[in-house]
């Protein structure tokens, strides 16, 4: 089975060909820019291959029955049908589902995550996203899980930045994305792992995952996972036992290697 994987992020879209981690057959990088080019180069790249199947794990909010991305701050982005380009033109199953729950998906099958039911991936990067798994099953509901947006204490006296989130200003992304780094001028990693580890608590509280996936481009810096880790330990104040914060087995390749995952899986219920 040969399957096309599309991360599509917010800064960069990664397609590749292949079935798992030890099977890439090509692969192409490149800027995430206007809908219709982005789409259009991810389709050519793709039609170059006899596939199966395509998984395309998006940046969102993503209307998952539709295919869509919707309400995204990010410029010309707004309501862009994503899987309609790929359908049509490659006649081939697509399965959809944001870039967070496809490298949670990649971190189940060959990372991180692998045996376990009930699991987080948490990305930090220009934005904060989140996904994973509870009884076996990836997160959906009304929508699909937005961890970036949840509002955590935010102490004014401590930290005077109203925060950069179009939508919440001061929500989790708002404060600790990688944007909101940059908007700082830079955050003492103190700072950063305060917010994140209030983040992470309030996932632990609610779903109580077997592992906490910590990735993203803001976690390369060195020192970060580890301040998080002891932070989340101390705000649990041994109420709750703490899950293991790690890094994601399959570094940067996570959301495009669950994008294969993805175009396996939509074949599989076909």
């Amino acid at each position: 089975m040969i399957v096309g994987g599309v991360e599509a992020g917010g800064t960069k879209w990664v397609c590749a060909v292949g079935s798992g981690p030890d099977d890439v057959v090509d692969s192409v990088v490149f800027p995430t820019g206007a809908p219709e080019e982005t789409i259009a180069r991810a389709v050519e790249f793709l039609g170059g291959f006899d596939l199966d199947a395509v998984g395309i794990g998006s940046f969102g909010p993503v209307d998952l029955e539709r295919g869509r991305i919707t309400t995204t701050p990010k410029p010309g982005w707004r309501d862009t049908d994503v899987v309609s380009p790929f359908a049509s033109s490659l006649a081939v199953p697509i399965g959809f589902d944001t870039d967070v729950n496809a490298a949670a998906l990649g971190e189940h099958r060959w990372g991180a995550a692998a045996g376990l039911d009930t699991f987080v991936y948490i990305t930090v990067g220009t934005g904060i996203g989140g996904g994973g798994m509870a009884g076996g099953s990836l997160l959906h509901g009304l929508s699909h899980p937005e961890f970036g947006h949840m509002r955590v204490p935010h102490d004014l006296e401590r930290d005077p930045f109203p925060g950069v989130c179009p939508y919440h200003r001061d929500c989790l992304e708002g404060l600790a994305s990688g944007e909101a780094m940059k908007a700082r001028g830079g955050s003492p990693l103190e700072l950063e792992a305060e917010y994140l580890a209030l983040g992470v608590l309030n996932v632990v509280s609610v779903l109580s995952p077997e592992v906490v996936i910590l990735g993203g481009g803001v976690l390369k810096e060195e020192g970060l996972r580890e301040l998080v880790r002891g932070r989340v330990t101390e705000l649990a104040a041994g109420y709750v036992e703490t899950p293991a914060i790690v890094a994601p087995a399959l570094g940067d390749r996570s959301g495009v290697l669950g994008a294969f995952e993805l175009g396996r899986r939509i074949l599989a219920v076909i």
